[in-house]
């Protein structure tokens, strides 16, 4: 019996597990799936809980729910990859492999900052966890005045739109409270702009604008003054507030470091195309430890895992991995008032307006505000529970359509 092993039982992992049951057969391979924790979390739920639209219970189901018949799933902590013996070690065994998946994730470590703990869930929260979530939904619900200043800390970080998101919901939340006059809320980001992209950068800054958030680009932190409520940069520049939302550093899993698998922030050196891991043989990788130049969300994990699985199959069968995946990456928005804003691009593509998925037709419009946008973002928690996650299909194409796309230029 051959051994597929996969490490790390979230979006990536668990869409892959479910295509790849599928097309290997279970008389032949045994797939065994490992991860430390038995709940699976709707990660970009977590936005919604801080403004009271969701709740735990909504981000939270059992993993097993969705690792298919004929896939082990192991509840444990992995310590070590041996990639030349193909085996893992964990806290409980040893597991051998003749391919290797891995699809670990990556987590928030606010302690690299220095000072971000000093205040850590009493003036400075994060939302990038379910706790940080839920604490910022207590410390929001009473805020009825003073500076909120959303940091990012470094690149690169989970769901690059969702930090825009946060501003954009904070300030129609506060308008609905009737006090947005009373709030100042700062966009600060090491970034040149809201956003990566200059296309789609333009259009956020302005709807920024719009909405009176202030941006401030260039602003590399260095540390939290937690005693006199201010955020510094390596230069000396200094921010303050009354409420700090960061979000911290992103790093990939300790085992990974330790393997001497990853770089030495715990991400992947994986080929941008064919989704292999650079420096050994046999191992695939998917989701937010990649370190492949695209956006690290569940859409990109749901994208890769086409092209993971067919190169998989492909090495299986003695033929050479395809350069398929495109970077493709597809982020629903929120920008408050019960409208959302559409972005879709590849590592060469720009996000374009036009329509989604079907050009011409939508119902969703791209780099534009809409209702239909909206329905869109909130209709996906219905999609990721019952169909992404179970690696059915979707009327999505793993690689960017640009059919019925504008394309546009930014001028300087």
């Amino acid at each position: 019996m051959r051994k597929i092993l996969i490490l790390g039982a979230g979006a990536g992992g668990t869409i892959v597990a479910n295509m790849l049951r599928k097309e290997l057969a279970e008389s032949e391979w045994e797939i065994t799936i490992i991860d430390r924790k038995e709940e699976h979390h709707y990660q970009a739920g977590y936005l919604f809980i801080p403004f009271g639209i969701y709740s735990e219970s909504d981000v939270l189901r059992p993993k097993k729910e969705f690792i298919p018949k004929g896939v082990e799933f192991v509840l444990d902590n992995v310590l070590r990859i041996d990639k030349e013996q193909r085996s893992v070690e964990t806290e409980k065994g040893r597991y051998e492999y003749d391919w290797l998946v891995i699809a670990t994730g990556c987590d928030v470590y606010p302690s690299e900052i220095d000072g971000m703990t000093d205040g850590w869930r009493k003036d400075v929260f994060d939302f990038y966890t379910l706790g940080g979530a839920v604490e910022l939904r207590k410390k929001l619900k009473y805020f009825d005045s003073g500076k909120i200043v959303l940091n990012i800390a470094e690149i690169p970080y989970k769901c690059p739109v969702a930090p825009l998101e946060f501003v954009f919901m904070a300030d129609w939340f506060f308008t609905v409270m009737g006090v947005r006059d009373k709030v100042e809320i700062e966009f600060v980001t090491p970034l040149d702009n809201v956003f990566t992209k200059p296309v789609a950068a333009k259009t956020l800054a302005e709807y920024a604008s719009k909405k009176n958030i202030k941006v401030t680009p260039y602003f590399e932190i260095a540390q939290v003054n937690d005693n006199e409520k201010t955020i510094e940069s390596y230069k000396g520049e200094k921010v303050g507030y009354d409420l700090l939302v960061t979000i911290p550093p992103n790093m990939g899993d300790k085992c990974l470091i330790d393997s001497d698998i990853s770089d030495p922030v715990g991400f992947v050196p994986t080929d941008n195309n064919t989704l292999k891991y650079e420096k050994g043989d046999r191992i695939f990788v998917v989701g937010d430890t990649t370190n492949v130049p695209t956006s690290k969300a569940g859409s990109v994990a749901h994208y890769m895992a086409y092209t993971l699985v067919e190169n998989l199959v492909r090495e299986i069968d003695g033929h050479a991995p395809l350069p398929k995946f495109d970077g493709h990456a597809t982020c629903f928005l929120a920008s408050g008032f019960e409208k959302a804003i559409l972005l879709d691009f590849s590592y060469k593509v720009e996000p374009l307006s036009g329509k989604f998925p079907f050009p011409g037709m939508g119902p969703f419009s791209l780099l534009q505000e809409s209702l239909s946008n909206y329905w869109g973002k909130m209709m996906f928690r219905w999609v990721y529970w019952n169909l992404m996650m179970k690696g059915l299909d979707l009327p999505l194409e793993p690689q960017m359509n640009i059919a019925g796309k504008v394309r546009q230029t930014v001028r300087p």
